[in-house]
């Protein structure tokens, strides 16, 4: 347990990015009612991500992190749900088969509600409002009623929060995601894609793999591992009020963890020191992860490093590069060397989106496909150079056949962007863009394999 901590203790530092509620009475109400509500994760299951996650940061597996930028309540539907989670299994199947590491699965989902935004107020029209805070503190019609930062927007938030725990447990673990079921993982749009015949050509080779088992007298349906996977949801750790409703303290540990996901991250704007998001996760048992971007130091990151694990606990930190396409391969090395001399044992994953935004020509915001893939290559490439683990992605993307990000081998362009731009924050990848993707860390997997061997060989 972390040494003088309170529930509350974050309240004595500084929460930046954060709402200011006018009524703090029935902030106080809200906070009281979500508290006596029942956990959404357990703290047995927070261990068992943290155990996976040590074993990827020991170079014996790969993250993969990927859901929506921002949930919304307008969008809530089991088929949103549904497409996001098959997307993801076709990501892990192509990483698994390529790569031959398991790959753990962690979605953006279920909790991800809250943005931080660059300024407190937004002008439109010559009128100025409260900015979006995503659907669980105000809402996006930029009118005076929505924008009100309400806490009541937090219970209804828990309640959407569970239904997509429930339905995503059902798939994970009810049959969803036998292997048996590959071939039923590929949405329907995906047809036209260069990526849908790899991807059904390694579903084919899956199922005579299945077959084989079966023909020498194993029975794959009575295989765990075959018939379901775990699954896992995280979110940024941003809304404080909402996530100390939610820890509970372990009655097996006595230790505390925040229940509203398996794991939280810190943003690259709320991990100073000082901070109330990191005073707040410092003194939960559960995974954190922190993004790291250009304007972090070694030294501060050291520091930060020893605030939330200062028992080098493996597992614990995942630390989420966001650079850019352009500055990943001069930043990220020192932050790596630094780390590794000190002895941290952490997993590194590659966040190829948030440092990639551009305003288009036609006005949206949007990602270049090439870029996103740029800073992954540059990722992979610094990795190698160091001789340390490229062990995850972290992704904003969806199910759903949006038109948000430029390029890919679908070639959605800048005039398209208008057709089906639906993200209510930052552009996300289409299941196309993701699966392609998926296909090219493959390839860098396999080239990290690769080096690996020739060392050992060595």
């Amino acid at each position: 347990m972390a040494q003088n901590w309170t529930l509350e203790g974050w309240k004595a530092q500084e929460a930046r990015y954060h709402p200011v509620y006018d009524d703090a009475k029935k902030l106080d109400e809200v906070v009281k009612t979500i508290s006596s509500y029942p956990p959404l994760v357990f703290a047995g299951e927070a261990r068992a991500l943290k155990s996976e996650l040590a074993e990827v940061a020991a170079g014996r597996g790969f993250l993969l992190q990927g859901g929506d930028c921002a949930e919304s309540f307008a969008e809530f539907h089991p088929n949103n749900i549904r497409d996001t989670f098959r997307v993801l299994l076709q990501m892990a199947v192509v990483l698994t088969f390529a790569s031959k590491l398991p790959v753990v699965k962690v979605g953006r989902m279920a909790g991800q509600f809250a943005k931080p935004r660059s300024a407190p107020t937004e002008v439109q029209g010559g009128k100025e409002l409260p900015s979006y805070f995503g659907d669980i503190i105000n809402g996006i019609d930029f009118t005076d009623e929505a924008r009100l930062v309400d806490p009541d927007r937090m219970l209804r938030a828990y309640s959407q929060a569970a239904a997509t725990l429930n339905l995503l447990r059902a798939f994970a673990g009810g049959g969803y995601a036998n292997l048996r079921q590959v071939h039923q993982w590929t949405l329907d749009y995906m047809g036209r894609t260069p990526w849908a015949e790899q991807f059904t050509d390694i579903a084919n080779r899956i199922g005579e793999a299945l077959d084989f088992m079966e023909a020498c007298g194993v029975d794959a349906s009575s295989l765990p591992q075959l018939k379901g996977t775990s699954f896992y949801t995280s979110h940024e750790s941003l809304l404080l009020p909402y996530e100390q409703a939610m820890t509970r303290q372990d009655s097996l540990t006595g230790d505390w963890y925040d229940c509203s996901a398996h794991m939280l991250w810190i943003g690259d704007r709320t991990r100073f020191e000082g901070s109330a998001h990191v005073e707040f996760l410092r003194g939960v048992g559960n995974p954190i992860g922190m993004k790291c971007g250009p304007s972090l130091e070694p030294d501060a990151l050291l520091r930060l490093l020893d605030i939330l694990n200062p028992g080098r606990d493996p597992g614990r930190i995942t630390l989420i590069a966001r650079f850019g396409h352009d500055k990943v391969e001069a930043g990220l090395p020192r932050l790596i060397r630094a780390v590794k001399a000190e002895g941290h044992p952490v997993l590194w994953s590659c966040d190829p989106m948030h440092g990639n935004v551009i305003k288009s020509e036609s006005g949206f915001k949007t990602r270049p496909f090439d870029r996103i893939l740029g800073e992954v290559r540059g990722f992979f490439a610094v990795h190698r150079a160091e001789g340390t683990h490229a062990g995850g992605i972290h992704l904003e993307m969806t199910g759903q056949d949006v038109t948000e990000c430029v390029g890919g081998a679908i070639a959605i362009t800048d005039a398209g962007l208008k057709d089906r731009y639906h993200t209510h924050c930052d552009p996300r990848l289409n299941a196309a863009q993701s699966l392609e993707l998926a296909f090219l860390l493959a390839e860098m997997l396999n080239l990290e394999a690769a080096q690996r061997q020739a060392a050992k060989a060595a």
